[in-house]
């Protein structure tokens, strides 16, 4: 056995905003300057926390070393930790470091803090690490010569991770519910026990339930859902409102409910909320399913492709990490779940994209692992379960392209629907009913038929391989096969971008985006001001002859690809139908997965040849039509034609409401102003012929007490070093806890750039989306830990950030977030009123970000506005009774700092600064 390494003889290195510290094996702290800290790490391997944001910290992206979170990913693989010092500490159960230069001696007891692990007996995350920790030495892993004189061969063999796995059993198909009718007075009591014994009854919750019970009562005309769209205030208690009567209705009835949210963010906590409906852990896993679009799963076909030889490199190490997770994940969930967030930033080149199944080649039955594979449990669990936790974008998949019995469907739906986060249903249409006939498009159809070609590598499979038994045995089916290969080759292939930019294209399609180019520079406009760089587009209207004719002979590539693929999906139909002699077991499963994958796909193309359709045609009053050359920093990464529904909510209606019994559509932000027009028309309400109701309850927090509005008048447009002193003063005056938000990404970089390090030394650290190398939901997690931090972000941050407490206790919007003016934007605008449509756009907008302000009774929050020229009439996206006030800047700190110094003061600010 090796001899054992002691962590605290190792030295450790942080770095911040603030400076540079090393802790060397005496024990001793020094303070250095980037290039010795470089010359250190480069010289011997040094404990880091988070090498990635280490090397960004010293401007050294090649950072190497033994990073604490990778030997937490392995040691506690599926457990929650907040990627910071203080998060780890917490985790681990030491005291966290008090200042900057306490940390990288606390990274030295950190690491034998978490390598003591490997000593104790009862470590429940022994099974598979001493197999896993081979395989990490073998590629090189920094930690494993540490570890494996401490972490011996396991008295008896490890399963290995595709045995350890549970596999999913069938279940008959649920029965339709019973039709029942739901007590008003049975619903008020459950929900006075939901909110506990005791607890203070809400009437705007009681109310809001009693509303909410209606859609649970039978539907008296076919596809005239029992519907209600009702908003109701920040604090009333929505969730369990609507949980109380769903739930007494699944009693009585045996049915299913469908919760559909926007942000995973309130899927976890819609999760959280029903362990009140089911106390016990295992009937609530029985009961409850969070489910989600199959890019979030792990694919264990893809996992066992990168474990054995797939990826190289550090990718590789991240695929052993991933299957040391995969072994403890509670539904294999990987972006939202209990994979920790940060592991796939920890290695420059995210390979967790490659282990999930983002290309739809899913072979379904023909896969080793299907027994077993988490997405397939998920939609198994899902047909058996009482509520569905979805997104908006998974329940319209599924509504518009029902699962065959054979792949998890069949059965009973849900036949109550309720839409959590309403007010983005818009927003989720507007993405899942688009076509877009681009670049990147055709290469996906392309790499689906062919399979790999040149240096391709993996094991993506084109149809003949994946269809082998079909070519060799069905004269028909090999016929369909061997016309979609040649028909697939007129797609863009290898080197496109650089074809099309040239001028030089080949086959049909990349002939059509070079016209698609050509006419699109010449009829944008671009300002060479701003944010120019990014994307160009223009009307597909009166096309230029070199388009229509390229069209023309784009459509008929694409007829010539559709046609053998319908054929095949025939043929595949008739084999499943009466099976040949040579249709075994596997061939069976190979089939029926061809044939989703095959009607995805054949869905794609129709879309297409519709679109192309338009060109030199008439244009269809239900869509907009356009062309655009997609770019980034000047950069072209895309380009092509693209659809949308002038009024996405339209097959909302159609495909989702009309066949359900009942469906909730709720949010605190529905309406604009006091009516429901703007509501009908973003939700889709207005398509349902009548007989929809409508409900709103007022929040029942004093925004006059708790609350204020500040708009600066002093901060010209487009002065961004103005911007940032302002962002900076803000954020010291309020001691941290804020959140500024942006509507461009290239202004928040500027920003951070220009008052990190000022704050850093006041103690304030500052995160940002698009520059510390962390996803979205970490940044959210470092922010909600650390009071004292702040973090900078774009549209994501808007709506999906929940921080009750001390934490958020400032929002700061750098302007009036006006709507991007888009062809598409245009349309719709026009559509809908002018600029009133603008302005129920913004102040949904406006409303949102002040809502992430005040989440409890006791929280108190400021919102800052640095607008010059705020309208008066988008004052109505905050709510009544708050106090405005435009001031300039210097009077704004000041109250902020107000404020911060009655924080200090007491646990609330029962005040509102003056």
């Amino acid at each position: 056995m090796l001899p054992r390494v002691d962590p605290l003889a190792l030295p450790a290195l942080h770095a911040s905003h603030v400076g540079i510290w090393i802790a060397d094996p005496a024990g001793r702290v020094q303070r250095v300057g980037r290039g010795e800290a470089i010359a250190a790490v480069a010289a011997t391997p040094h404990l880091l926390l988070n090498a990635t944001l280490t090397g960004d910290r010293l401007g050294y992206p090649e950072l190497s070393g033994l990073d604490l979170l990778e030997l937490f990913a392995f040691l506690y693989p599926a457990r929650f930790a907040v990627p910071t010092p203080a998060g780890i500490a917490a985790s681990i159960g030491l005291e966290a470091p008090k200042a900057e230069e306490d940390i990288a001696p606390f990274l030295r007891l950190a690491a034998a803090a978490m390598l003591a692990s490997l000593d104790e007996p009862d470590w429940p995350e022994r099974e598979g690490a001493w197999h896993g920790l081979q395989a990490l030495g073998r590629q090189r892993w920094p930690w494993a010569s540490l570890m494996q004189s401490r972490l011996g061969p396991p008295d008896k063999a490890d399963r290995w991770l595709f045995a350890r796995l549970p596999e999913w059993e069938e279940a008959p198909p649920r029965p339709q519910p019973r039709q029942v009718t739901v007590n008003p007075d049975d619903v008020r009591a459950r929900l006075d026990r939901l909110t506990g014994d005791g607890a203070e009854r809400r009437s705007g919750q009681q109310d809001y339930a009693r509303a909410a019970a209606a859609i649970f009562a039978p539907r008296e005309r076919k596809d005239m859902p029992q519907m209600l769209v009702a908003e109701a205030g920040t604090g009333i208690g929505k969730t369990l409102g609507y949980l109380a009567p769903a739930k007494q209705w699944i009693d009585q009835s045996a049915g299913a409910v469908c919760i559909s949210t926007f942000t995973k963010a309130l899927q976890r906590q819609l999760a959280r909320e029903t362990e009140k409906l089911y106390p016990d852990a295992a009937t609530h896993r029985e009961k409850v399913v969070v489910r989600k679009g199959r890019e979030n799963y792990l694919c264990l076909l893809n996992l066992e492709d990168a474990l054995q030889g797939g990826f190289s490199g550090r990718a590789a190490i991240l695929a052993q990490l991933v299957a040391r997770w995969a072994a403890y994940t509670r539904d294999g969930d990987m972006v939202g779940g209990d994979l920790p967030g940060w592991l796939p930033a920890l290695f420059r080149r995210n390979g967790t994209t490659a282990l999930s199944d983002r290309r739809g080649e899913c072979i379904y039955a023909g896969c080793p692992h299907f027994r077993k594979c988490f997405i397939e449990r998920s939609a198994r669990a899902a047909g058996q379960a009482d509520i569905v936790i979805a997104n908006h974008a998974l329940t319209m998949v599924q509504a518009a392209r029902p699962r065959p019995s054979s792949q998890g469907g069949g059965g009973a739906p849900a036949t109550r629907l309720i839409f959590d986060e309403g007010h983005h249903l818009w927003d989720a249409a507007d993405s899942m009913f688009a076509a877009a006939l681009t670049g990147q498009e055709a290469v996906e159809i392309r790499r689906w038929v062919l399979g790999p070609e040149g240096k391709s590598r993996g094991r993506r499979r084109g149809l003949a391989a994946r269809l082998a038994d079909v070519a060799s045995y069905d004269e028909a089916g090999d016929k369909a096969i061997q016309a979609a290969i040649q028909a697939a080759g007129e797609l863009p292939g290898e080197g496109w971008l650089g074809r099309i930019a040239e001028s030089a294209p080949w086959g049909a399609i990349e002939r059509l985006l070079v016209a698609v180019r050509a006419m699109t520079y010449a009829r944008s406009i671009d300002t060479r001001t701003g944010d120019s760089g990014y994307g160009l587009e223009t009307e597909l209207a009166d096309p230029d002859p070199e388009l229509v004719a390229a069209a023309a002979g784009a459509s008929d590539a694409i007829e010539a690809l559709l046609r053998p693929l319908m054929a095949l999906g025939k043929r595949l139909d008739a084999l499943v139908e009466d099976p040949p002699d040579w249709l075994d077991g596997q061939a069976r499963a190979r089939v029926d997965g061809a044939r989703n994958s095959l009607g995805t796909r054949i869905d794609t193309l129709g879309g297409w040849l519709s679109l192309l359709g338009r060109v030199g045609g008439p244009a269809d009053p239900d869509f907009v039509d356009w062309l655009a050359v997609d770019r980034f920093d000047g950069r072209e990464f895309d380009m092509g034609l693209h659809r949308h529904w002038l009024d996405p909510a339209r097959p909302v209606a159609e495909i989702v409401y009309r066949p359900a019994q009942g469906v909730l559509v709720t949010s605190a932000t529905l309406r604009s102003g006091s009516g429901w027009t703007d509501a009908d028309i973003r939700t889709g309400a207005r398509h349902m012929d009548g007989g929809v109701q409508h409900f709103a309850v007022p929040s029942p927090f004093d925004y006059a007490r708790q609350s204020e509005v500040l708009i600066v008048t002093d901060i010209p447009r487009g002065d961004l070093p103005a911007l940032a002193g302002a962002y900076s003063r803000l954020i010291e005056a309020s001691g941290g806890g804020a959140l500024g938000l942006f509507s461009a990404i290239r202004r928040l970089r500027i920003v951070h750039a220009r008052i990190a390090d000022r704050l850093a030394r006041a103690g304030l650290p500052l995160y940002a989306q698009h520059v510390d190398p962390l996803d979205t939901g970490t940044l959210v997690d470092i922010f909600r830990a650390d009071p004292h931090a702040s973090l900078l972000g774009t549209d994501a941050l808007r709506d999906g950030v929940d921080v009750p407490g001390e934490s958020l206790r400032l929002v700061v919007m750098e302007g009036v977030p006006w709507p991007r003016p888009t062809i598409l934007h245009a349309a719709r605008r026009a559509a809908q009123g002018g600029s009133a449509y603008d302005d129920s756009v913004i102040r949904a907008r406006i409303g949102q970000a002040f809502g992430r302000l005040i989440r409890r009774a006791d929280d108190f929050g400021q919102f800052v506005m640095l607008s010059p020229s705020f309208p008066s009439r988008l004052l109505g996206a905050f709510p009544d009774g708050t106090p405005v006030r435009r001031l300039p800047l210097d009077e704004a700190v000041n109250h902020v700092a107000a404020a911060n110094v009655e924080r200090r003061k007491s646990a609330f600010p029962a005040f509102s600064p003056s």
